[in-house]
């Protein structure tokens, strides 16, 4: 029997309805949550998630900025515009678009955003919050797992879950906050030996490893929940996840499609972030 496809675009707007709700409520107490994104050069992935999340701000009634650079920008630059979006009451979440140009110390532009406005969750003071289960920020696209997870039902507690990818944008806060569901966690990488007989054990499958369709139906338990969280473009153009669609269809039980679920859930959870920051500011949290 073919796995049940995890209707994406359903979960998006139910989550970013709530939210709009909330937005609208906030608006009753004087309070608009503000994101401001910036943008360095012109990548062109980079410029459709920027476009998207503005565009998600906007459907949820979030004031946002899109602030965007030239390749050229130099780091004291950028380092100045950061500087002044902490400063900014209107703005409650800075996010800056990665990767940056390399002439440009991702670190140090990180670091120099204010943690109450990181709804990236990036900097390492929320860092250290989520590994020592403070409440904070939580990261947007492990997060977003979570979400869909949870919407579509899935008892995590005392499920051996598993992570394909050590990232720490997805892979190391992924395990973390499945953890914090009460999972058993595997990670798996690149120097994990034998890693079918691993991936095939787990109940969760989790691929963030950034290689198109590398997880087949051998990796997969029948049955399994699996998430993609990966985006690839093959040389045709064609966007993939880095599971093979196709072939783990009829193996696992339940699979999110790319694209069109965790990336959008990405988005839908920087908008809770947001949310929660400017309630924060407001002494409403």
């Amino acid at each position: 029997m073919s796995a049940q496809v995890i209707n994406g675009k359903e979960l998006v707007q139910a989550v970013r309805e709530h939210f709009r709700l909330e937005v609208e409520e906030l608006a009753q107490k004087q309070v608009q949550p503000g994101l401001a994104v910036v943008l360095v050069g012109n990548d062109p992935a980079s410029a459709v998630y920027v476009r998207n999340k503005a565009k998600a701000c906007e459907t949820a009634g979030i004031y946002s900025e899109v602030h965007r650079l030239p390749e050229d920008t130099g780091e004291t630059e950028l380092l100045a515009l950061v500087e002044r979006l902490n400063g900014d009451k209107r703005i409650n979440g800075i996010l800056v678009q990665l990767p940056l140009p390399r002439h440009i110390n991702e670190d140090k532009v990180i670091d120099a955003i204010h943690p109450d406005k990181d709804v990236d969750c990036f900097h390492p003071v929320n860092v250290g919050n989520l590994m020592i289960g403070k409440p904070g920020f939580l990261p947007c696209t492990p997060a977003g797992v979570i979400e869909v997870l949870k919407r579509m039902n899935v008892d995590i507690a005392g499920k051996h879950a598993v992570v394909v990818g050590r990232s720490n944008i997805v892979g190391k806060p992924m395990a973390m906050l499945l953890l914090r569901e009460h999972a058993t966690v595997t990670v798996c990488h690149s120097r994990t030996p034998d890693m079918e007989k691993i991936t095939s054990q787990a109940d969760i499958l989790v691929a963030a490893v950034g290689r198109p369709q590398m997880i087949k139906a051998k990796h997969i338990k029948p049955g399994a929940v699996v998430i993609d969280v990966g985006i690839n473009r093959l040389p045709d153009g064609k966007l993939v996840g880095d599971v093979d669609f196709d072939d783990v269809l009829e193996t696992a039980g339940m699979i999110t499609p790319v694209p069109g679920c965790v990336g959008p859930m990405t988005i839908s959870m920087l908008l809770a972030n947001t949310i929660v920051s400017a309630k924060r500011a407001a002494g409403l949290e």
